[in-house]
């Protein structure tokens, strides 16, 4: 395959459901794709102008998602299918170069890294300025303790959020039962043909999903006539993995504060949002985040941030226990809940198992680089160490005593507490949300 193009896409109102059409192109012929998405139906029917608004929304996830697409076989070229602004051409770029850094690593496809769209000559029209801002958010909920702690937050200080997800699992609504607030949701269906070339062989790997979940959540924020889209990304989550031919690969990218900036800047450039789109908790570590869940029991039951406990057999798992994921949520909350209260939340308890030890040296950096998942910094790793060695309910666990020892002089020197619990970093929290964070702190 030589090029990947985007022959169409379409919405029906009176279903509420996308069709992004994508192809792969050779010599040899080509390979469509349809996605499909459902977005949740609105009590009342839009307006034209609203619909205008979501229609520009919509383009700009067409080109999104289509990602998913074009790894199957990463032709070089990529063919766009009207003329683009220069902010939504530069989302597009970095979505397939930065996005797709680490799937371009593993794969060994450098070129990736420079992919270039070709985007067709002529007039791009300026769009109708929409300002949602002082309507009700719609806050993202994964599951995890990070967008437990915004949609607290967001309650708090008064802002009445609407829970939302992409094909929410049965942890995902449970943690919404447990919220006490009437959520949102949206359906994405890929198409089946694409399952089945990754299951013949195709090339395959990670993808930055979440800008394409977040562009539905944008696009049902306009439908519902709600207000911007808060997401609960931290700032370790601009922090890359590795440097690969003098590119940062970022497990994370579109979770990062880059892919925001550049998202919010297509969706306004493109579509004419005032404000669309920011991360609550963009300054904040993950092991700060740690801390104000702990205050939050209500969600032990339920929460998981565990990406493996969705494909877990018995859905009354929610942990995997044997994962980043896993060790570095263990170890970012212990130093701040009583050990039987995170022992129960797990189900098992991870610096009591001598065999976890080498999982969370490479958390610490001292056997590998950090793991291509979604954890935090080493620097916040050896910080929460350091409170959990002096905890007397963790201080004499097995791997805590194992991992003290590991530590180098140098690596505890280097971990300041004091920076790890300061807000710091380019963030982009509009002023009259910056009260949601003081009311839970």
């Amino acid at each position: 395959m030589d090029a990947f193009t985007f022959p169409a896409h379409s919405f029906d109102p009176a279903t509420g459901e996308a069709a992004l059409g994508y192809a792969l192109t050779g010599p040899d012929g080509e390979l469509r794709f349809t996605e499909r998405i459902t977005f949740p139906a609105p009590e009342t029917a839009p307006s034209a102008e609203t619909l205008a608004t979501f229609g520009r929304v919509l383009e700009l996830l067409h080109l999104v998602a289509g990602v998913s697409y074009y790894k199957a076989a990463a032709p070089p070229r990529l063919v766009l299918p009207a003329p683009l602004g220069e902010a939504a051409v530069a989302l597009v770029t970095a979505v397939y170069t930065k996005g797709l850094a680490e799937y371009a690593y593993r794969n060994d496809l450098p070129y990736v890294l420079e992919l270039a769209p070709e985007v067709p000559p002529g007039r791009v029209d300026a769009p109708s300025e929409s300002d949602n801002s002082d309507r009700r958010p719609l806050s993202t909920v994964g599951g995890g303790k990070d967008s437990i702690v915004s949609l607290e937050a967001l309650r708090r200080a008064g802002f009445d959020p609407v829970p939302f997800s992409v094909n929410p699992n049965h942890i995902i609504v449970s943690v919404n039962e447990a919220s006490g607030l009437t959520p949102l949701a949206a359906r994405r269906r890929l198409d089946p043909a694409l399952i089945e070339l990754n299951a013949a062989g195709a090339r395959n790997g990670h993808i930055p999903v979440t800008a394409i979940n977040s562009l539905i959540a944008v696009g049902t924020a306009v439908l519902h006539g709600l207000g911007p889209v808060v997401m609960s990304n931290e700032r370790s989550a601009s922090d890359p993995n590795l440097l690969w031919h003098g590119v940062e690969v970022n497990h994370q990218w579109s979770k990062g504060v880059e892919a925001e900036g550049l998202l919010r800047a297509a969706l306004a450039g493109h579509a004419g949002l005032v404000e669309p789109y920011f991360s609550l908790l963009r300054s904040l570590s993950e092991l700060h985040i740690a801390r104000l869940f702990a205050q939050f029991t209500r969600y032990d039951d339920v929460v998981t941030s565990c990406n493996a406990a969705f494909k877990l057999s018995d859905p009354s798992d929610r942990w995997c226990g044997n994962c980043p994921k896993c060790r570095f949520i263990f170890l970012a909350l212990a130093p701040f809940m009583p050990r039987a209260r995170l022992v129960q939340i797990f189900g098992a308890d991870l610096l009591a198992d001598p065999a976890q030890a080498p999982g969370y040296l490479e958390l610490l950096g001292i056997e590998a680089h950090k793991p291509f998942e979604c954890v935090g910094e080493v620097e916040e790793s050896v910080v929460a160490l350091g409170l959990v060695a002096e905890h007397p309910d963790w201080r004499d666990a097995a791997v805590v005593r194992t991992l003290r020892e590991a530590v180098p002089a140098e690596g505890w020197a280097a971990a300041a507490a004091t920076d790890v619990f300061t807000p710091a970093g380019p963030n982009f929290v509009p002023p009259p949300y910056a009260k949601a964070l003081t009311a839970i702190s």
